[in-house]
Protein backbone atom coordinates (compact mmCIF):
# COMPACT_ATOMS: atom_id res chain seq x y z
CA UNK A 1 0.00 0.00 0.00
CA UNK A 2 2.76 2.33 0.56
CA UNK A 3 4.89 1.25 -2.14
CA UNK A 4 1.94 2.16 -4.12
CA UNK A 5 1.35 5.80 -2.63
CA UNK A 6 5.08 6.27 -2.90
CA UNK A 7 5.38 5.38 -6.66
CA UNK A 8 1.89 7.80 -7.19
CA UNK A 9 3.86 10.48 -6.02
CA UNK A 10 6.93 9.79 -7.29
CA UNK A 11 4.65 10.07 -10.94
CA UNK A 12 3.31 13.26 -10.16
CA UNK A 13 5.95 15.40 -8.73
CA UNK A 14 6.88 16.26 -12.16
CA UNK A 15 3.36 17.76 -13.03
CA UNK A 16 3.54 19.49 -9.08
CA UNK A 17 6.93 20.97 -10.25
CA UNK A 18 5.68 22.60 -13.59
CA UNK A 19 2.93 23.61 -11.59
CA UNK A 20 4.26 25.39 -8.82
CA UNK A 21 6.53 27.19 -11.56
CA UNK A 22 4.07 28.22 -13.67
CA UNK A 23 2.27 29.85 -10.54
CA UNK A 24 5.22 31.66 -9.17
CA UNK A 25 6.05 32.73 -12.85
CA UNK A 26 2.51 34.05 -13.16
CA UNK A 27 2.45 35.33 -9.89
CA UNK A 28 6.14 37.81 -10.70
CA UNK A 29 4.13 38.53 -14.02
CA UNK A 30 0.67 39.59 -12.13
CA UNK A 31 2.83 41.66 -9.94
CA UNK A 32 4.98 43.17 -12.35
CA UNK A 33 2.01 45.03 -13.65
CA UNK A 34 1.79 48.46 -12.47
CA UNK A 35 -1.14 49.05 -9.58
CA UNK A 36 -1.44 44.94 -9.62
CA UNK A 37 -0.93 45.43 -5.65
CA UNK A 38 -3.72 47.41 -5.20
CA UNK A 39 -5.66 45.09 -7.35
CA UNK A 40 -4.46 41.71 -5.44
CA UNK A 41 -5.27 43.93 -1.85
CA UNK A 42 -8.69 44.00 -3.10
CA UNK A 43 -9.43 40.71 -3.80
CA UNK A 44 -7.95 39.24 -0.30
CA UNK A 45 -9.93 41.64 1.68
CA UNK A 46 -12.83 40.93 -0.68
CA UNK A 47 -12.63 37.14 -0.57
CA UNK A 48 -11.84 37.64 3.92
CA UNK A 49 -14.90 39.80 4.11
CA UNK A 50 -17.40 38.03 1.79
CA UNK A 51 -16.45 34.24 -0.59
CA UNK A 52 -19.19 34.51 -2.11
CA UNK A 53 -18.66 37.75 -3.59
CA UNK A 54 -15.38 36.54 -5.04
CA UNK A 55 -17.07 33.45 -6.85
CA UNK A 56 -19.48 36.10 -8.28
CA UNK A 57 -17.17 38.45 -9.53
CA UNK A 58 -15.28 35.81 -10.99
CA UNK A 59 -18.18 34.50 -12.70
CA UNK A 60 -19.05 37.75 -13.85
CA UNK A 61 -15.28 38.46 -15.36
CA UNK A 62 -15.31 34.82 -17.13
CA UNK A 63 -18.73 35.84 -18.86
CA UNK A 64 -17.27 39.60 -19.95
CA UNK A 65 -14.12 37.94 -21.56
CA UNK A 66 -16.77 35.15 -22.73
CA UNK A 67 -18.79 38.18 -24.66
CA UNK A 68 -15.86 40.08 -25.75
CA UNK A 69 -14.35 36.79 -27.48
CA UNK A 70 -17.62 35.85 -29.28
CA UNK A 71 -19.05 37.28 -32.10
CA UNK A 72 -21.28 40.58 -32.76
CA UNK A 73 -23.43 39.11 -34.66
CA UNK A 74 -25.44 35.73 -34.67
CA UNK A 75 -26.25 34.54 -38.26
CA UNK A 76 -28.30 31.85 -38.96
CA UNK A 77 -26.55 30.52 -42.02
CA UNK A 78 -29.29 28.29 -42.96
CA UNK A 79 -31.89 31.19 -42.75
CA UNK A 80 -34.45 28.78 -41.84
CA UNK A 81 -35.83 31.33 -39.29
CA UNK A 82 -36.66 34.47 -41.72
CA UNK A 83 -39.15 34.88 -44.53
CA UNK A 84 -38.10 35.73 -47.42
CA UNK A 85 -39.58 38.48 -49.47
CA UNK A 86 -39.92 39.64 -53.37
CA UNK A 87 -38.65 43.39 -53.99
CA UNK A 88 -42.08 44.03 -55.04
CA UNK A 89 -44.03 42.73 -51.72
CA UNK A 90 -41.02 44.59 -49.92
CA UNK A 91 -41.97 48.14 -51.61
CA UNK A 92 -45.40 47.32 -51.07
CA UNK A 93 -44.54 47.10 -47.46
CA UNK A 94 -42.42 50.16 -47.08
CA UNK A 95 -45.57 51.71 -49.17
CA UNK A 96 -48.13 50.88 -46.97
CA UNK A 97 -46.24 52.10 -44.01
CA UNK A 98 -47.18 54.94 -41.30
CA UNK A 99 -45.26 56.23 -38.93
CA UNK A 100 -47.40 56.89 -35.24
CA UNK A 101 -48.00 60.27 -34.54
CA UNK A 102 -46.17 62.34 -31.61
CA UNK A 103 -49.44 62.99 -29.53
CA UNK A 104 -52.58 63.12 -29.94
CA UNK A 105 -54.27 65.51 -32.36
CA UNK A 106 -55.45 68.92 -30.70
CA UNK A 107 -59.07 69.16 -29.78
CA UNK A 108 -61.30 71.88 -31.72
CA UNK A 109 -61.16 73.79 -27.94
CA UNK A 110 -57.68 73.77 -27.73
CA UNK A 111 -56.66 75.38 -31.48
CA UNK A 112 -59.15 78.00 -30.72
CA UNK A 113 -57.61 78.35 -27.52
CA UNK A 114 -54.13 78.28 -29.09
CA UNK A 115 -55.59 81.16 -32.10
CA UNK A 116 -56.83 83.63 -29.19
CA UNK A 117 -53.22 83.90 -27.82
CA UNK A 118 -52.18 87.54 -28.53
CA UNK A 119 -49.22 88.12 -29.74
CA UNK A 120 -47.09 91.37 -28.86
CA UNK A 121 -45.17 93.31 -31.60
CA UNK A 122 -41.88 94.94 -30.55
CA UNK A 123 -40.93 94.98 -26.79
CA UNK A 124 -43.11 94.28 -23.67
CA UNK A 125 -43.69 96.09 -20.88
CA UNK A 126 -46.50 98.25 -19.29
CA UNK A 127 -48.41 99.15 -22.72
CA UNK A 128 -47.10 96.83 -25.21
CA UNK A 129 -48.57 96.96 -29.01
CA UNK A 130 -50.40 93.45 -30.32
CA UNK A 131 -49.61 92.65 -33.63
CA UNK A 132 -53.07 94.06 -34.50
CA UNK A 133 -52.42 97.37 -33.61
CA UNK A 134 -53.69 97.22 -30.28
CA UNK A 135 -51.86 99.00 -27.34
CA UNK A 136 -52.95 97.12 -24.61
CA UNK A 137 -51.91 97.53 -20.34
CA UNK A 138 -50.04 94.61 -19.25
CA UNK A 139 -51.62 92.90 -16.11
CA UNK A 140 -50.55 89.52 -17.70
CA UNK A 141 -46.53 89.66 -17.27
CA UNK A 142 -44.39 89.43 -14.09
CA UNK A 143 -43.46 92.77 -13.78
CA UNK A 144 -43.43 93.56 -10.07
CA UNK A 145 -40.49 96.45 -9.84
CA UNK A 146 -41.39 97.88 -13.06
CA UNK A 147 -37.69 97.41 -14.73
CA UNK A 148 -39.25 95.78 -17.95
CA UNK A 149 -37.91 98.46 -20.30
CA UNK A 150 -35.61 100.49 -18.08
CA UNK A 151 -33.53 102.48 -19.98
CA UNK A 152 -30.25 102.34 -17.87
CA UNK A 153 -30.50 98.44 -18.22
CA UNK A 154 -30.64 98.69 -21.57
CA UNK A 155 -28.08 101.01 -21.95
CA UNK A 156 -26.12 98.16 -20.17
CA UNK A 157 -27.05 95.78 -21.62
CA UNK A 158 -26.11 96.74 -25.10
CA UNK A 159 -22.55 97.60 -23.38
CA UNK A 160 -22.03 94.35 -22.03
CA UNK A 161 -23.23 92.54 -25.33
CA UNK A 162 -20.77 94.30 -27.30
CA UNK A 163 -18.11 93.37 -25.05
CA UNK A 164 -19.05 89.88 -24.28
CA UNK A 165 -21.18 88.61 -27.26
CA UNK A 166 -24.46 86.96 -26.71
CA UNK A 167 -23.92 83.58 -24.99
CA UNK A 168 -21.58 81.89 -22.60
CA UNK A 169 -21.21 78.95 -24.71
CA UNK A 170 -20.70 76.45 -21.85
CA UNK A 171 -21.95 75.40 -18.26
CA UNK A 172 -20.71 76.71 -15.23
CA UNK A 173 -18.59 74.61 -14.21
CA UNK A 174 -16.47 74.45 -17.25
CA UNK A 175 -15.80 77.34 -19.51
CA UNK A 176 -18.78 79.33 -19.33
CA UNK A 177 -18.75 81.20 -15.85
CA UNK A 178 -17.76 84.90 -16.97
CA UNK A 179 -16.80 87.48 -14.00
CA UNK A 180 -20.06 89.22 -14.72
CA UNK A 181 -21.99 86.14 -13.04
CA UNK A 182 -19.08 85.99 -10.12
CA UNK A 183 -20.76 89.41 -9.58
CA UNK A 184 -24.03 89.20 -9.95
CA UNK A 185 -23.48 86.02 -6.85
CA UNK A 186 -21.69 88.47 -5.02
CA UNK A 187 -24.76 91.20 -5.16
CA UNK A 188 -27.75 88.89 -4.52
CA UNK A 189 -25.20 87.52 -1.67
CA UNK A 190 -24.70 91.09 -0.35
CA UNK A 191 -28.24 92.13 -0.89
CA UNK A 192 -29.50 88.93 0.79
CA UNK A 193 -27.56 88.62 3.79
CA UNK A 194 -26.05 85.52 3.30
CA UNK A 195 -22.80 83.72 2.72
CA UNK A 196 -22.87 82.55 -0.78
CA UNK A 197 -25.00 82.39 -3.43
CA UNK A 198 -24.94 80.00 -7.40
CA UNK A 199 -26.92 81.29 -10.03
CA UNK A 200 -28.82 78.85 -12.69
CA UNK A 201 -29.56 80.09 -16.30
CA UNK A 202 -33.57 79.05 -16.30
CA UNK A 203 -35.53 79.81 -13.20
CA UNK A 204 -38.05 76.60 -13.69
CA UNK A 205 -34.58 74.26 -13.35
CA UNK A 206 -33.53 76.02 -10.04
CA UNK A 207 -35.92 74.36 -7.76
CA UNK A 208 -36.25 71.16 -9.86
CA UNK A 209 -32.58 70.95 -9.43
CA UNK A 210 -31.56 72.04 -5.96
CA UNK A 211 -33.74 70.10 -4.16
CA UNK A 212 -32.72 66.81 -5.88
CA UNK A 213 -29.27 67.92 -5.15
CA UNK A 214 -29.71 67.49 -1.24
CA UNK A 215 -32.29 65.19 -1.20
CA UNK A 216 -31.91 61.67 -1.72
CA UNK A 217 -33.52 57.90 -1.69
CA UNK A 218 -33.99 57.25 1.88
CA UNK A 219 -34.46 60.92 2.51
CA UNK A 220 -37.45 62.74 4.17
CA UNK A 221 -39.37 65.25 2.77
CA UNK A 222 -42.29 67.15 4.30
CA UNK A 223 -43.91 69.42 2.09
CA UNK A 224 -47.11 71.77 1.51
CA UNK A 225 -49.56 70.10 -0.57
CA UNK A 226 -50.16 73.77 -2.75
CA UNK A 227 -46.30 73.79 -4.00
CA UNK A 228 -46.40 74.33 -7.96
CA UNK A 229 -45.30 71.69 -10.57
CA UNK A 230 -41.56 72.86 -10.65
CA UNK A 231 -40.98 71.92 -6.76
CA UNK A 232 -42.96 68.56 -7.68
CA UNK A 233 -40.66 67.54 -10.50
CA UNK A 234 -37.71 68.57 -7.76
CA UNK A 235 -39.14 66.38 -5.20
CA UNK A 236 -39.99 63.10 -8.02
CA UNK A 237 -36.55 63.37 -9.36
CA UNK A 238 -35.14 63.38 -5.52
CA UNK A 239 -36.82 60.09 -5.28
CA UNK A 240 -36.91 60.36 -1.33
CA UNK A 241 -40.09 59.41 0.91
CA UNK A 242 -42.19 62.21 0.74
CA UNK A 243 -45.60 63.07 2.98
CA UNK A 244 -47.53 66.08 2.55
CA UNK A 245 -49.08 68.62 4.70
CA UNK A 246 -52.91 70.23 3.91
CA UNK A 247 -52.01 73.86 2.07
CA UNK A 248 -51.06 76.51 4.21
CA UNK A 249 -52.18 74.72 7.10
CA UNK A 250 -49.77 74.90 10.17
CA UNK A 251 -51.56 72.78 12.45
CA UNK A 252 -51.64 69.86 10.04
CA UNK A 253 -48.05 70.43 9.58
CA UNK A 254 -46.98 69.66 13.35
CA UNK A 255 -49.42 66.68 13.26
CA UNK A 256 -47.75 65.35 10.13
CA UNK A 257 -43.93 65.78 11.69
CA UNK A 258 -45.23 64.56 15.27
CA UNK A 259 -46.77 61.24 13.99
CA UNK A 260 -43.49 61.00 11.13
CA UNK A 261 -41.03 61.25 14.85
CA UNK A 262 -43.37 59.39 16.54
CA UNK A 263 -43.85 56.31 14.24
CA UNK A 264 -39.37 56.46 13.68
CA UNK A 265 -38.84 56.17 17.54
CA UNK A 266 -40.90 53.34 17.82
CA UNK A 267 -39.10 51.61 15.32
CA UNK A 268 -36.24 52.40 16.03
CA UNK A 269 -35.70 53.93 12.62
CA UNK A 270 -32.08 55.65 12.28
CA UNK A 271 -32.27 58.98 12.07
CA UNK A 272 -32.39 60.36 8.28
CA UNK A 273 -32.17 63.70 6.79
CA UNK A 274 -35.35 65.61 6.66
CA UNK A 275 -36.90 68.65 4.62
CA UNK A 276 -39.51 70.53 5.07
CA UNK A 277 -40.37 72.53 1.47
CA UNK A 278 -42.98 75.35 1.02
CA UNK A 279 -43.16 78.47 -1.36
CA UNK A 280 -43.33 82.14 -0.16
CA UNK A 281 -45.85 82.50 -2.57
CA UNK A 282 -47.53 80.11 -3.69
CA UNK A 283 -48.30 79.81 -7.53
CA UNK A 284 -51.54 78.44 -7.69
CA UNK A 285 -53.28 80.98 -5.66
CA UNK A 286 -51.57 83.87 -4.11
CA UNK A 287 -51.42 82.78 -0.53
CA UNK A 288 -48.22 83.78 1.61
CA UNK A 289 -46.33 80.90 4.18
CA UNK A 290 -46.27 81.97 7.44
CA UNK A 291 -42.71 81.65 7.67
CA UNK A 292 -42.37 81.93 11.40
CA UNK A 293 -44.71 79.03 12.67
CA UNK A 294 -42.47 76.95 9.75
CA UNK A 295 -39.05 77.77 11.58
CA UNK A 296 -40.43 77.66 14.60
CA UNK A 297 -41.67 73.60 13.65
CA UNK A 298 -38.60 72.73 11.87
CA UNK A 299 -36.48 73.49 14.82
CA UNK A 300 -38.27 71.32 16.68
CA UNK A 301 -38.41 68.40 14.94
CA UNK A 302 -35.16 69.03 13.41
CA UNK A 303 -35.95 69.54 9.69
CA UNK A 304 -34.06 71.48 7.13
CA UNK A 305 -36.07 74.43 5.35
CA UNK A 306 -36.46 74.47 1.95
CA UNK A 307 -38.07 78.13 0.71
CA UNK A 308 -39.04 79.04 -2.62
CA UNK A 309 -39.00 82.07 -2.77
CA UNK A 310 -39.62 82.94 -6.94
CA UNK A 311 -42.78 84.97 -6.84
CA UNK A 312 -41.81 86.91 -3.34
CA UNK A 313 -37.91 88.18 -4.32
CA UNK A 314 -38.25 91.60 -5.12
CA UNK A 315 -42.00 91.71 -4.43
CA UNK A 316 -42.57 91.19 -0.34
CA UNK A 317 -40.35 92.82 2.15
CA UNK A 318 -39.83 96.66 2.63
CA UNK A 319 -36.86 95.94 0.02
CA UNK A 320 -37.53 93.12 -1.86
CA UNK A 321 -35.54 90.85 -0.24
CA UNK A 322 -38.43 88.32 0.04
CA UNK A 323 -40.93 86.43 2.71
CA UNK A 324 -37.86 86.19 5.11
CA UNK A 325 -37.47 90.67 5.15
CA UNK A 326 -41.54 90.12 5.19
CA UNK A 327 -41.87 88.52 7.85
CA UNK A 328 -38.71 89.58 9.65
CA UNK A 329 -37.33 85.83 9.81
CA UNK A 330 -33.43 86.09 10.19
CA UNK A 331 -32.14 84.46 6.51
CA UNK A 332 -29.87 82.09 8.56
CA UNK A 333 -32.76 80.39 9.34
CA UNK A 334 -33.79 79.42 6.22
CA UNK A 335 -31.38 76.44 5.34
CA UNK A 336 -31.61 76.10 1.32
CA UNK A 337 -33.17 79.46 -0.15
CA UNK A 338 -33.53 80.42 -3.93
CA UNK A 339 -35.92 82.03 -6.17
CA UNK A 340 -35.98 84.03 -9.48
CA UNK A 341 -34.17 86.62 -11.41
CA UNK A 342 -37.19 86.56 -14.20
CA UNK A 343 -39.80 87.66 -11.99
CA UNK A 344 -38.72 89.99 -9.53
CA UNK A 345 -35.99 91.72 -11.61
CA UNK A 346 -37.18 91.34 -14.82
CA UNK A 347 -33.89 89.34 -15.57
CA UNK A 348 -33.89 85.82 -16.24
CA UNK A 349 -32.52 82.32 -14.70
CA UNK A 350 -32.82 81.81 -11.05
CA UNK A 351 -30.54 81.63 -7.91
CA UNK A 352 -29.52 79.63 -4.51
CA UNK A 353 -28.45 81.43 -1.68
CA UNK A 354 -27.10 80.46 1.43
CA UNK A 355 -24.03 79.21 3.37
CA UNK A 356 -20.74 78.49 1.48
CA UNK A 357 -20.82 74.87 2.12
CA UNK A 358 -24.70 74.63 0.46
CA UNK A 359 -23.76 76.33 -2.13
CA UNK A 360 -20.35 75.03 -3.21
CA UNK A 361 -22.19 71.48 -3.09
CA UNK A 362 -24.34 72.53 -5.80
CA UNK A 363 -21.32 73.57 -8.32
CA UNK A 364 -20.46 69.64 -8.53
CA UNK A 365 -23.81 67.79 -8.09
CA UNK A 366 -26.65 70.52 -9.21
CA UNK A 367 -27.72 68.66 -12.51
CA UNK A 368 -28.81 72.08 -13.90
CA UNK A 369 -25.30 73.79 -12.54
CA UNK A 370 -23.50 70.51 -14.74
CA UNK A 371 -25.18 70.50 -17.99
CA UNK A 372 -26.82 73.37 -19.03
CA UNK A 373 -25.26 76.69 -20.46
CA UNK A 374 -24.43 79.55 -18.14
CA UNK A 375 -26.66 82.41 -18.38
CA UNK A 376 -26.33 85.08 -20.86
CA UNK A 377 -23.83 87.71 -19.30
CA UNK A 378 -26.35 90.60 -20.48
CA UNK A 379 -28.56 88.89 -18.56
CA UNK A 380 -26.28 88.81 -15.47
CA UNK A 381 -26.29 92.05 -15.57
CA UNK A 382 -29.69 92.86 -15.80
CA UNK A 383 -29.81 91.03 -12.39
CA UNK A 384 -27.11 93.24 -11.10
CA UNK A 385 -28.46 96.54 -12.34
CA UNK A 386 -32.27 95.62 -10.91
CA UNK A 387 -30.84 94.71 -7.29
CA UNK A 388 -28.77 98.02 -7.48
CA UNK A 389 -31.73 99.99 -8.32
CA UNK A 390 -33.76 97.79 -5.22
CA UNK A 391 -31.17 99.25 -2.94
CA UNK A 392 -31.10 103.11 -4.45
CA UNK A 393 -34.88 103.51 -4.60
CA UNK A 394 -36.74 102.68 -1.57
CA UNK A 395 -39.99 103.87 -2.47
CA UNK A 396 -40.30 100.85 -5.38
CA UNK A 397 -41.91 98.00 -3.09
CA UNK A 398 -44.22 100.53 -1.14
CA UNK A 399 -45.20 101.73 -4.66
CA UNK A 400 -45.98 98.51 -5.60
CA UNK A 401 -47.76 97.11 -2.32
CA UNK A 402 -50.37 100.57 -2.73
CA UNK A 403 -51.08 99.23 -6.08
CA UNK A 404 -51.80 95.83 -5.13
CA UNK A 405 -54.32 97.42 -2.30
CA UNK A 406 -55.68 99.52 -4.69
CA UNK A 407 -56.37 96.50 -7.52
CA UNK A 408 -57.73 94.85 -4.60
CA UNK A 409 -60.24 97.24 -3.31
CA UNK A 410 -61.50 97.52 -6.95
CA UNK A 411 -61.85 93.59 -7.06
CA UNK A 412 -63.61 93.18 -3.72
CA UNK A 413 -66.74 95.00 -4.91
CA UNK A 414 -66.88 92.26 -8.21
CA UNK A 415 -69.89 89.98 -7.30
CA UNK A 416 -69.17 85.97 -8.43
CA UNK A 417 -66.24 85.30 -7.99
CA UNK A 418 -63.17 84.48 -4.97
CA UNK A 419 -59.92 85.79 -4.39
CA UNK A 420 -57.76 82.89 -2.48
CA UNK A 421 -54.31 85.78 -2.64
CA UNK A 422 -53.01 87.33 -0.07
CA UNK A 423 -53.69 90.73 0.47
CA UNK A 424 -49.74 91.51 -0.28
CA UNK A 425 -49.46 89.29 -2.98
CA UNK A 426 -48.54 91.34 -6.28
CA UNK A 427 -50.02 88.00 -7.92
CA UNK A 428 -53.96 87.87 -7.67
CA UNK A 429 -55.93 85.08 -8.88
CA UNK A 430 -60.16 84.97 -9.17
CA UNK A 431 -62.09 81.99 -9.24
CA UNK A 432 -65.16 81.68 -10.02
CA UNK A 433 -67.49 80.96 -7.33
CA UNK A 434 -68.98 77.51 -7.21
CA UNK A 435 -72.96 78.00 -7.93
CA UNK A 436 -75.33 76.67 -4.80
CA UNK A 437 -75.48 72.75 -5.34
CA UNK A 438 -72.44 72.35 -6.98
CA UNK A 439 -70.98 68.68 -6.13
CA UNK A 440 -68.25 68.62 -3.69
CA UNK A 441 -65.12 68.31 -5.95
CA UNK A 442 -62.29 68.27 -2.71
CA UNK A 443 -61.91 68.01 0.77
CA UNK A 444 -63.01 70.86 2.80
CA UNK A 445 -60.24 72.46 3.58
CA UNK A 446 -59.26 72.67 -0.27
CA UNK A 447 -62.88 73.28 -1.71
CA UNK A 448 -62.34 76.75 -2.79
CA UNK A 449 -58.78 76.32 -4.75
CA UNK A 450 -58.37 72.79 -5.81
CA UNK A 451 -59.78 70.00 -7.49
CA UNK A 452 -59.09 66.72 -5.50
CA UNK A 453 -59.42 63.40 -7.60
CA UNK A 454 -60.00 62.98 -11.79
CA UNK A 455 -63.78 62.26 -10.88
CA UNK A 456 -66.30 63.09 -14.52
CA UNK A 457 -67.86 65.73 -12.12
CA UNK A 458 -64.90 67.65 -11.67
CA UNK A 459 -64.04 67.82 -15.26
CA UNK A 460 -67.43 68.80 -15.55
CA UNK A 461 -66.70 71.76 -13.72
CA UNK A 462 -63.42 72.47 -14.41
CA UNK A 463 -63.79 72.48 -18.12
CA UNK A 464 -67.25 74.86 -17.47
CA UNK A 465 -64.85 77.23 -15.38
CA UNK A 466 -61.74 77.27 -17.68
CA UNK A 467 -64.28 78.12 -20.79
CA UNK A 468 -65.98 81.08 -18.71
CA UNK A 469 -62.93 82.61 -17.36
CA UNK A 470 -61.33 82.68 -21.24
CA UNK A 471 -64.55 84.65 -22.46
CA UNK A 472 -63.77 87.25 -19.62
CA UNK A 473 -60.01 87.03 -21.09
CA UNK A 474 -61.54 88.01 -23.85
CA UNK A 475 -63.90 90.70 -22.74
CA UNK A 476 -60.92 92.32 -21.34
CA UNK A 477 -58.66 92.45 -23.88
CA UNK A 478 -61.16 94.11 -25.96
CA UNK A 479 -61.44 96.90 -23.47
CA UNK A 480 -57.57 97.09 -23.51
CA UNK A 481 -56.66 95.58 -21.08
CA UNK A 482 -54.21 92.40 -21.55
CA UNK A 483 -55.19 89.54 -18.42
CA UNK A 484 -54.21 85.82 -18.95
CA UNK A 485 -55.62 82.57 -17.48
CA UNK A 486 -53.57 80.83 -15.26
CA UNK A 487 -52.11 77.98 -17.45
CA UNK A 488 -51.79 74.06 -15.75
CA UNK A 489 -50.44 70.77 -17.15
CA UNK A 490 -53.72 69.25 -17.31
CA UNK A 491 -53.34 65.55 -14.70
CA UNK A 492 -49.66 66.11 -14.14
CA UNK A 493 -50.57 68.01 -10.85
CA UNK A 494 -52.68 66.04 -7.75
CA UNK A 495 -54.81 68.02 -6.51
CA UNK A 496 -55.84 69.96 -9.91
CA UNK A 497 -55.65 73.56 -9.03
CA UNK A 498 -58.94 75.40 -10.35
CA UNK A 499 -59.02 77.14 -13.12
CA UNK A 500 -58.39 80.99 -12.42
CA UNK A 501 -57.30 84.02 -13.59
CA UNK A 502 -54.16 85.70 -13.21
CA UNK A 503 -53.63 89.23 -12.51
CA UNK A 504 -49.75 90.42 -12.03
CA UNK A 505 -49.72 93.83 -10.69
CA UNK A 506 -46.62 96.37 -11.12
CA UNK A 507 -45.09 99.12 -9.73
CA UNK A 508 -44.70 100.79 -12.80
CA UNK A 509 -48.35 102.02 -13.40
CA UNK A 510 -49.54 104.74 -10.95
CA UNK A 511 -52.67 104.01 -8.26
CA UNK A 512 -55.32 105.52 -11.24
CA UNK A 513 -54.12 103.72 -14.13
CA UNK A 514 -53.97 100.05 -11.73
CA UNK A 515 -57.70 101.25 -10.57
CA UNK A 516 -58.76 101.77 -14.48
CA UNK A 517 -57.13 98.76 -15.49
CA UNK A 518 -58.67 96.55 -12.91
CA UNK A 519 -61.72 98.37 -13.38
CA UNK A 520 -61.80 96.74 -17.26
CA UNK A 521 -61.37 93.80 -15.72
CA UNK A 522 -64.32 93.43 -13.20
CA UNK A 523 -66.71 95.11 -15.29
CA UNK A 524 -65.58 92.23 -17.76
CA UNK A 525 -66.19 89.78 -15.08
CA UNK A 526 -69.59 91.33 -14.57
CA UNK A 527 -70.47 91.16 -18.31
CA UNK A 528 -69.56 87.36 -18.86
CA UNK A 529 -71.13 86.23 -15.72
CA UNK A 530 -74.15 88.03 -16.05
CA UNK A 531 -75.06 86.55 -19.77
CA UNK A 532 -73.63 83.16 -17.92
CA UNK A 533 -76.63 83.04 -15.48
CA UNK A 534 -79.43 84.35 -18.54
CA UNK A 535 -77.83 81.37 -20.65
Amino acid sequence: MNSTVSAAASTLEPLFVALSYGLDTLTRAFYAVPGSAVVARYVKSSHQNDPGRTVLELVLFLFAVATLLQGRRRTDSSAKHFIKFSDKEIDELVEDWRPEPLMEPLQPEEEVELAKIPVISGPTGVRPTLVTGQQVVNLASFNFVGLVGNEHIKTRSVETLRKYGLGSCGPPGFYGTIDVHVDLERDISSFLGTESTIIYSQAFATGSSVIPAFCKKGDVIVADAGVGFGIRKGIQNSRSTVRYYRHNDMQHLEEVLHSMDRERRKKRAPLTRRFIITEAIFDHDGTIADLPRIVELKKKYKHRLILDETTSFGSLGKHGRGLTEHHGVPVTDVDILYGSLAHGLSAAGGFCSGSNVMVEHQRINSSSVVFSAAMPPLLAVCGSEGINILRNDASIIPRLQTNVRAARTVLEKTQGIEIPSDYQSPVIHICLRPRSGAATLAPPEQQSYFFAEKQPAATLHYAREERVLQQIVDDALRGGVLITRAHRLKGQENPEPRPSIRLAITAAMSVKETEDAVRVVREAIDRVLTAEAQA
